[in-house]
């Protein structure tokens, strides 16, 4: 009996003792409370970590004290120029005010429906009053989703803060998509605008390839035209040479210039298959039928 009682008295000296002490975590700050009342907190801050004591008649709440990420499902809202989008964003925040969060929400999951609420509306207002091109453009100077998205944060940081001891470090935006029933008719729209790109792109470089060419036929004519004068201004230089030789030649010896041209024109005219009909006294045919007295008569 004795031993028994030994043995309560540990039980009960163990239970006490567990309800006294306690260690925070330094990932987590402490709600000391009496009969559902906050009286304290420990490790807002995050500098009263370690072991503590209370009576063991009051109870303690541990809450997490790091940066929390909320990721709701993806909602479908609607632009200022009544587009569909369907938006995917996430949550950064933490306890900043534990005993109003408490109060308030009293967990995490409560946390994260006030914020889904909260984000949501503010979220739905802003791209309301925004058209997709701020959204989604390929020119940068267009796009304003940065600077839309800090304004939610910060629309939504007070409210929480305030209502809820929650504090909202960021709202961004993780993907932005279209509904499926959508997707069609821009990728339809998006086809039909780069075959007319690809039709503008084709027709102005046939333009080119025509301007090309017709600058390539123009120095082509240029270059023949010029050479054809060059040609002919060298072939008039050479029988202007030609002949002043043929003077010359004809000056020192008419008679053998006479016999040399009438030569070459036998070799030109006549084959074995010419035929010609000429008179006797023709002078065509003097040296052949007179020889050398015909070039003496010529004297």
């Amino acid at each position: 009996m004795r031993r028994h009682r030994w043995w309560m008295a540990g039980l009960a000296a163990l239970a006490l003792l567990k309800g006294t002490f306690f260690v925070v975590d330094e990932t987590q700050m402490a709600i000391v409370t009496q009969f559902g009342r906050p009286l304290y907190t420990l490790n807002v801050k995050g500098d009263e970590a370690g072991l503590h004591a209370k009576w063991p008649f009051q109870g303690r709440r541990l809450l997490d004290r790091r940066l929390l990420i909320y990721n709701p499902l993806p909602t479908e809202f609607l632009t200022l120029d009544k587009k569909n989008l369907i938006v995917d964003n996430f949550v950064v925040w933490r306890i900043a005010d534990p005993v109003r969060f408490l109060q308030a929400v009293g967990d995490i999951p409560g946390g994260e429906a006030r914020l889904h609420d909260l984000v949501r509306s503010e979220v739905f207002a802003a791209l309301g009053q925004t058209p997709l091109e701020a959204l989604v453009s390929v020119d940068v100077q267009k796009l304003h989703l940065d600077d839309l998205m800090a304004k939610v944060t910060e629309q939504c940081r007070d409210r929480a803060l305030r209502e809820y001891g929650i504090e909202i470090v960021d709202v961004r935006i993780k993907r932005l998509n279209l509904p499926e029933q959508n997707k069609q008719s821009v990728f339809a729209r998006m086809r039909a605008e780069r075959e007319r790109m690809a039709k503008q792109y084709r027709a102005e470089g046939e333009e080119q390839a025509l301007k090309i060419r017709a600058e390539a036929d123009k120095e082509r004519t240029r270059l023949m035209a010029e050479a054809y004068r060059r040609a002919q201004e060298i072939r008039g230089q050479g029988d202007a040479e030609a002949a002043r030789i043929y003077a010359q030649a004809y000056q020192r010896d008419p008679s053998l210039y006479r016999l040399l041209r009438t030569l070459e024109t036998y070799q030109k005219s006549l084959n074995e298959g010419t035929t010609v009909i000429l008179s006797g006294d023709s002078d065509f045919l003097r040296l052949l039928i007179q020889g050398q007295k015909a070039l003496e008569a010529k004297r």
